[in-house]
């Protein structure tokens, strides 16, 4: 557990988000391994089988996960003011919603598969590909939200090294298993949604075993929790905007994929590699936006709200430095970063496209998801909500169709970074109202503080 209300804001941030960002990657490293395995010795239509699944199985766990980061945020408001018994029980009842959670959209998830893998559109030799993938993946729901409940409350009290041992773990565990399955046991693709499914529950169980050995307040025993109605209320109304937002970005993944089905299945197996190189590009500002949010919940819940800007400042200064290097490498290497994928030289050129496009443009992601950040520690979600609405449904998903119609799929790739703009300036305009610091769960008399940049 960490303290971040003292001590200098930058250096606290950036100690913070290494582990989560170090996690992340060990997370995506699988992820491309497992995008190499399929394209590489399975075929493209796999490879697209692979693509076409991850907007749905995104969707249908985003919500929840969504609504656990109002968990996230309460943990980190009640342990800056060190009321501890609350958060103890605002980690019990994450647990208990979680575990009801996860039950229903297993269940939901197993009997619409088909139906919705065909909703979004996706070429008929892929369908038979995508289903069984989907369907295996969909199993591991149970441990994959548990062990994301146990990682939000590690992170809301400052702990994002525990978590990191775990993921690591299991990365090495799920690319083992990739290969012994695909390469050793011939089990297709479905072998590498098995391998998934193994690694979670293994990372989940051993995480249990650790922390009641070990943990002084975060036991998992299903047995003993409470629910706490109030506080359940509480990080709901903190997450449900989050949730509503995490389910249309994925929603809008599915939106933004029906358009690249209509160019075949190069271009979804294309989109697929991009998009996983893409990922590595995001997880920067995505990872240090996240330490910003714990940052800024522990210091309003400890009454000092005059350490918020200079927490966003600092962050946003490491996040460019980040992104700029990582544009770089993406525009000048982007065929060489496709071609590990993949021999297609098809494909390699569709998707070298779209990261020479998308990359150039990472400065304004960064800060869009920072600015957001701060607002979320605040438990301030609605808005960001809006803003993220507004950019996807409003700007990239119209932006991308109309442009794919007039320009091809290059047009599809530059609704992107229009979106992304919009939604940067929306953000930067919302924070300099200062509305958000209103927002905290624990009511504290706070020190003020300029919004001015």
């Amino acid at each position: 557990m960490q303290n971040l209300t003292e001590g200098k804001a930058g250096s606290l941030i950036l100690k913070f988000a290494i582990p989560m960002l170090l996690g992340n990657v060990f997370m995506q490293v699988y992820s491309v391994i497992n995008s190499i395995v399929v394209g590489l010795f399975i075929g493209k239509e796999a490879l697209a089988a692979v693509g076409a699944s991850f907007p749905l199985i995104f969707a249908l766990v985003s919500f929840v996960i969504g609504i656990g980061m109002g968990f996230s945020i309460a943990i980190s408001q009640y342990f800056g003011a060190r009321d501890i018994k609350k958060v103890v029980r605002t980690i019990d009842t994450m647990w208990i919603f979680l575990l009801v959670s996860s039950v229903i959209i297993t269940v939901a998830g197993l009997v619409f598969s088909r139906q919705l893998l065909v909703f979004t559109g996706i070429p008929e030799d892929v369908l038979p590909l995508a289903v069984p993938y989907f369907n295996i993946s969909i199993i591991g729901f149970i441990v994959m939200f548990a062990f994301n409940g146990g990682t939000s409350a590690l992170r809301g009290l400052g702990d994002s090294k525990t978590p990191l041992y775990f993921l690591t773990v299991s990365t090495v565990v799920n690319i083992g298993l990739d290969l012994i399955f695909v390469l050793g046991f011939k089990w297709g693709i479905e072998g590498t949604a098995w391998a998934t499914v193994i690694a979670q529950a293994g990372a989940f169980f051993s995480m249990a075993i650790y922390l009641n050995k070990t943990h002084k307040i975060i036991k998992i025993n299903f047995r003993r929790y409470v629910f706490d109605r109030d506080i359940f209320m509480k990080s709901v109304k903190i997450g449900l905007p989050t949730g509503f937002q995490q389910t249309f970005v994925s929603l809008g993944m599915v939106a933004l994929l029906s358009i690249v089905s209509r160019f075949g299945t190069v271009a979804v197996a294309a989109y697929t590699v991009a998009t996983r190189i893409d990922a590595f590009a995001s997880m920067p500002a995505m990872n240090f936006a996240s330490a910003l949010s714990t940052f800024v919940g522990q210091n309003l819940g400890a009454g000092r709200a005059d350490r918020v800007r200079s927490g966003m400042l600092a962050t946003l200064k490491m996040t460019s430095l980040v992104s700029i290097s990582v544009t770089i490498t993406a525009i000048l290497f982007s065929r060489h970063l496709m071609g590990v994928f993949t021999h297609d030289p098809e494909i390699i050129a569709i998707g070298s496209d779209y990261l020479v496009i998308v990359s150039s443009f990472y400065l304004f992601f960064s800060a869009m998801f920072v600015i957001s950040g701060v607002m979320r520690g605040a438990g301030d979600t609605l808005i960001p909500m809006f803003i993220t609405l507004l950019s996807l449904w409003l700007i990239r998903i119209p932006v991308s169709w109309w442009l794919s119609d007039a320009i091809g799929i290059h047009g599809i790739w530059w609704g992107i970074p229009i979106a992304w703009f919009i939604g940067m300036i929306g953000a930067w305009l919302y924070y300099k109202t200062g509305k958000w610091k209103l927002k905290a769960i624990v009511k504290q008399p706070v020190t003020t503080e300029t919004t001015d940049l």
